[in-house]
């Protein structure tokens, strides 16, 4: 155990303080990496995605209309940045979605929203792991074998250093972002230099597919749903003002603030360079880095300087997930809708019960869709598209409920954003259905439904376990009378087990289950031999069902009591000091406990023996 405790201790660091807690916070420096890498790091991969769906139906064509999708999408990210304003301010805890939909619209809504976040940051782990693996393996070809090795050891590493708190966290994934982000300005700039100063202009991609359709409204569509996954992580701040620095309402309004402006020139950067050098998205190749070869070349460091701050930006996007989704479940684990343990602090004061279960449910993700970054994403913006309505909504009724101030204005901030979110709901939902969003309307009930019964569950223990006048008067009878005693030879154990229980009850005796009658004998001539106070009732075994018999018996003796008494049976626990020694012994021991513990007028009480070195 001691080298267990140091190997933690030097993978995850040494325990901290629960007084400590305040270091552990973002201010506008740190925060910005960690909540806003999802939203920034979807500028990898939109700009793409909107080609996907262009591109094999109109060919060049596409990139005329590339710009007026991009730009629809900005707009819709400039409401929901100053709808979001509006939660920050009124919800300093944080808890985003889910705790404006408990507070205005009530449970079943609340329940809605965090099971939709719940998918929405899975999937942000895993989509963004293997985008980042698809960005290496763009510039690595002969690593593509590998991508999903590479994803489950990305997201290792993202579980370890998020187990370390967030102040280390901050620190090892804090300088990618600013990295992406410079890379990516120095990339825009020289791109149109190069094309609108310099005049250099490339050939048309050879690749490039015939147009054999016009433009649709149902094409336009698609294209913007696919396109909607750069306002994936907008949510997160709201949801993550907690762990900001006081004051944290300003400081998270000043992250949701840089976030707005770094997306609008990144996303909206990209799309431009995308009309002008007109990349092919493939399973191989990224558009953007596509674009990257064409601006830089593809053996300039620039280039791989690209495709490793792409790599780390798509990797650190999956840490937003990491900060707000145990955050967010420990939200849900305080209301009851989720095990409790999920609002327990690990040694180093993060949710890290949260952060595990998250490694593990994204590394299932990552197996079963076999790394495929392309087929993970239509999954995605369902669940965040779904957060942002209810978010909005929850706060139109809360302004018209309070009608405070201004209320008329904020609520048709909120009201418009709610509107917009909830018709872009459904033309995501309609437009990605078949390529496997199908999943996320059967996982969103399935989870509602776990969350309630888990609700159901610590109300009836809560119910049993209050401390009114019935159940107090019920204890208070609830007596411990009757003892017994399983034996099976006579040890060292054994009697310090009848002394102990001897000093608890006047009533206590022993069983033994025969199945030798020699061994029977001694046993009961040793019993005589040391006096022993207590009597050894000897019950026949023929068919060697020891275990069974002796509960059974147990179980008669409990019928001879009153109700509301009950009978503890005291079991000798022989205690090692390593683990394989512990497993050598206790056995029998732990199967009956296991059988008895489902009695309701049954104690079961372990007696330690140490066995020393």
């Amino acid at each position: 155990m001691e080298t267990l405790r140091k190997l933690k201790s030097f993978i995850i660091g040494k325990p901290l303080k629960s007084s400590d807690i305040h270091k552990e916070k973002y201010t506008v420096l740190t925060g910005l990496p960690i909540l806003s890498s999802d939203a920034i790091s979807s500028v990898a991969y939109a700009c793409g995605q909107i080609l996907w769906v262009f591109i094999p139906v109109l060919g060049v064509l596409s990139f005329k209309y590339l710009m007026y999708v991009t730009l629809l999408i900005l707009l819709l990210l400039s409401i929901l940045v100053f709808s979001y304003k509006q939660t920050i301010e009124n919800y300093p805890k944080g808890g985003g979605s889910y705790i404006v939909s408990k507070e205005n619209l009530g449970e079943l809504p609340s329940l809605l929203a965090g099971s939709a976040l719940t998918i929405d940051y899975i999937l942000t782990v895993a989509v963004s792991t293997t985008a980042g693996v698809a960005a290496i393996t763009s510039a690595f070809p002969s690593l593509l074998r590998f991508n999903v090795h590479i994803a489950l050891l990305i997201i290792l590493i993202m579980t370890l250093g998020n187990l370390r708190g967030i102040r280390d966290s901050s620190k090892i994934f804090g300088l990618p972002t600013y990295l992406f982000i410079i890379v990516s300005i120095i990339m825009i700039f020289y791109g149109l230099i190069k094309w609108y100063v310099l005049k250099i202009t490339p050939t048309i991609n050879a690749n490039m597919p015939r147009q054999i359709e016009t433009l649709s409204v149902f094409l336009f569509l698609k294209a913007f749903s696919s396109g909607c996954t750069a306002l994936t992580g907008i949510e997160a701040i709201s949801d993550g003002v907690a762990n900001f620095k006081e004051p944290s309402t300003k400081h998270a309004k000043g992250v949701l603030y840089l976030l707005f402006l770094i997306v609008i020139i990144l996303f909206g950067g990209v799309s431009w360079l995308a009309t002008l050098y007109h990349p092919v998205p493939t399973l191989d190749k990224t558009a953007l880095s596509q674009i990257a070869e064409v601006i830089f070349g593809n053996n300039s460091i620039m280039f791989f300087v690209m495709q490793f701050s792409t790599t780390f930006i798509l990797t650190i996007a999956a840490n937003t997930a990491f900060s707000d989704f145990p955050l967010l479940l420990s939200f849900i684990s305080r209301d009851g809708y989720a095990p409790r343990q999920f609002s327990k602090r690990g040694d180093r004061l993060s949710f890290s019960n949260g952060i595990i279960l998250l490694a593990i449910s994204a590394t299932i993700l990552i197996v079963v869709f076999n790394g495929d970054n392309h087929a993970l994403i239509p999954l995605y913006a369902v669940g965040v598209f779904i957060s942002f309505t209810l978010s909005q909504t929850g706060m139109v009724f809360k302004w018209c409920r309070e009608k405070k101030g201004i209320w008329k204005h904020k609520a048709f901030i909120n009201g418009f954003g709610a509107i917009t979110t909830f018709i872009t709901t459904i033309v995501i939902s309609i437009n990605k259905f078949k390529g496997g969003a199908w999943i996320v309307f059967i996982l969103i009930p399935t989870i509602i439904l776990l969350m309630k019964r888990t609700k159901a569950h610590y109300n009836k223990v809560e119910n049993q376990l209050s401390l009114d006048n019935n159940n107090l008067k019920r204890l208070k009878e609830d007596l411990v009378k009757k003892i017994i005693i399983p034996v099976d030879n006579l040890n060292a154990a054994i009697i310090r087990t009848i002394d102990y229980t001897t000093y608890m009850s006047n009533d206590v005796m022993a069983i033994h289950m025969s199945v030798d009658e020699e061994e029977t004998k001694a046993l009961q001539n040793k019993w005589k031999e040391l006096n022993i106070s207590i009597p050894l009732i000897i019950k026949p075994c023929e068919y060697r069902q020891i275990v069974e018999t002796l509960v059974d018996t147990i179980d008669s003796e409990v019928f001879k009591v009153n109700e509301k008494e009950m009978i503890a049976v005291a079991i000798p626990h022989i205690k090692s000091r390593t683990l394989w020694q512990n497993f050598l012994d206790n056995q029998t021991a732990k199967f009956i406990r296991k059988l008895l513990l489902k009695r309701r007028n049954i104690v079961v009480l372990a007696i330690p023996f140490m066995i020393d070195d």
